[in-house]
């Protein structure tokens, strides 16, 4: 086992870490309090190749290996959670069951422009009002009617879509219901009939917009089906397997800052004739934080190499989505904790670090869901 970065890789991290140093970073406290996505380092990400992470380079993306785009998501973690989760959401539910299931006139005509920063961001529209990780439960309908989809119905909490140009919806296109009675169909956002409300009062992750959405008779042509109809259940339960990873790497991000947060004011910050850290009960916080990063960037990586290898990783990316965010939570509490009043103060970023970690146990589906994927495989596994 070869647990080294290459050198591609260990220069792609450099790269992407020094311009979140500088275009992210030191401005995540600003858009997150405007509640406003950072388009200014978003349209310079296009030529970086950040965009189209997940994205082959005959499409204009940058076509990086499964670690490689971890990397990237951890990076914009730790420069700010809700950057970091509009880029995951674009490159891995937005780009990329285009990439995966597209036809190649579908991928010509909408992925060069979405990952060159050029354009805005695109969609998946999954959950709903009454539907969350029980996808077989959404009620959002598609009939056939002559050369074009006719589609009814809403959905809620999604992630970029007021500032996207494109959204890829989960409807049913078969009334009778069953694991085949679903499909994927792209839908312009400036469609007839489609109606994006304004953007959720969050807890955390200001600088990233969720949203609902309404359509009503909304008509979108024929070929803007994704991949075979029928399929949609499974085309999105194999995005949703590689979207873990990007939410497990957002949360190794945030752990990262917040522990580089609670080690530069421990060692600043005296009290009883002493740093905080000379003092062994937080010595003892950091170096659980310290451990719990490491392990859970292990476990993103070891996802992530599966992936890339082609061998089954739906197990490995619940366990590190599950260990990563829960994680994340609990370096986040005990960087404040370090911090004491000063923690739970807006003038230090780890109480917007805890407040962005917390949405992270219930994107893409909830720490109790991960503890259900993982259970099935591991009672499938042991006969």
């Amino acid at each position: 086992m070869d647990f080294q970065l290459t050198e591609e890789q260990r220069m792609w991290r450099k790269t992407v870490h020094d311009f979140v140093a500088q275009e992210v970073k030191p401005q995540a406290a600003e858009f997150a309090k405007a509640e406003e996505l950072n388009w200014p380092a978003i349209r310079k990400m296009g030529p970086l190749g950040m965009l189209g992470i997940t994205t082959p380079e005959e499409y204009g993306g940058a076509g990086v290996d499964a670690i490689s785009a971890a990397i990237a998501i951890e990076e914009l973690g730790w420069g700010d959670g809700g950057t970091a989760l509009n880029i995951a959401a674009h490159t891995g539910l937005g780009c990329a069951p285009i990439a995966m299931f597209g036809a190649p006139k579908q991928k010509e005509k909408y992925l060069p422009r979405a990952v060159s920063g050029e354009g805005k961001l695109i969609s998946l529209a999954l959950t709903e009002p009454g539907a969350g990780s029980d996808l077989q439960g959404i009620k959002t309908q598609a009939r056939l009617e002559g050369d074009e989809w006719v589609i009814n119905g809403a959905k809620a909490w999604i992630t970029n879509a007021g500032d996207a140009d494109y959204v890829t919806t989960l409807v049913r296109t078969d009334p009778a219901g069953g694991s085949c009675s679903m499909s994927m169909i792209i839908v312009p956002t400036d469609a007839p009939g489609l109606h994006i409300a304004p953007h959720e009062k969050k807890m955390g992750l200001g600088s990233s917009h969720a949203h609902g959405i309404t359509y009503e008779n909304v008509h979108v042509p024929r070929e803007n089906l994704l991949g075979e109809q029928g399929r949609g259940l499974q085309q999105t339960l194999r995005t949703l397997a590689g979207g873990r990873i990007g939410i497990g790497a957002i949360s190794v991000g945030i752990a990262q800052a917040a522990l580089e947060e609670a080690i530069r004011y421990a060692k600043e910050r005296r009290s009883f004739g002493a740093t905080l850290s000379q003092h062994q009960a937080l010595q003892w916080m950091l170096a659980d934080a310290g451990t719990e990063i490491h392990a859970a960037r292990l476990m993103i990586y070891y996802a992530a190499w599966l992936k890339e290898q082609g061998k089954p990783f739906t197990k490995a990316g619940a366990m590190a989505k599950l260990f990563a965010t829960q994680m994340a939570e609990r370096v986040a509490y005990n960087a404040i904790q370090i911090h004491g009043a000063y923690g739970y103060s807006r003038e230090y970023p780890v109480e917007r670090l805890y407040r962005d970690a917390r949405a992270m146990t219930i994107g893409e589906g909830t720490s109790e869901v991960q503890r259900m994927v993982i259970a099935r495989h591991v009672l499938e596994e042991i006969q």
